[in-house]
């Protein structure tokens, strides 16, 4: 399989194997007018298997999405075909309107224009918990 090199974009790589098309739901990357690859299974010396994702066009992306699906995931900035920065996001502290609270007597339920709120109170084990009803995130 022959994935085309990117001359200005974002790589997202070393992604958990089977997480890929996840982010690239959490990301809303269906919704892009430009080229996205998505490989799965992809084989890695350090991990086995990885999913990557290929975006070839600058774009803003929630960091703090990528940092919760996967804090390993390596961030690339790829500009005239060559690697400009490159970084790890942390586990973000706060998430904001990524994911939702299921838990039907949450206020976020009744509430519509309520934003869905979580909180990391477990950083080794990557708990989230509602603000509003403390439950936890799946």
């Amino acid at each position: 399989m022959i994935i085309g090199k990117i001359e200005n974009g974002i790589v997202l790589d070393h992604i958990k194997a089977g997480q890929g098309m996840y982010l690239y739901k959490i990301l809303g990357l269906d919704s892009l007018n430009c080229e996205v690859a998505l490989i799965k299974n992809a084989v890695s010396e350090k991990m086995g298997k990885k999913d990557i994702i290929k975006i070839d066009q600058m774009i803003d992306l929630n960091l703090d999405a990528i940092g919760y699906v996967d804090p390993n995931i390596t961030v690339n900035i790829i500009k005239n075909g060559e690697r400009v920065k490159r970084t790890h996001i942390d586990a973000p502290e706060e998430l904001v309107d990524i994911i939702k609270c299921k838990n039907p007597r949450c206020i976020t339920t009744t509430e519509q224009e309520l934003s869905h709120i979580f909180k990391l109170t477990d950083k080794e084990n990557r708990v989230y918990r509602c603000l509003y009803c403390e439950s936890k995130a799946k």
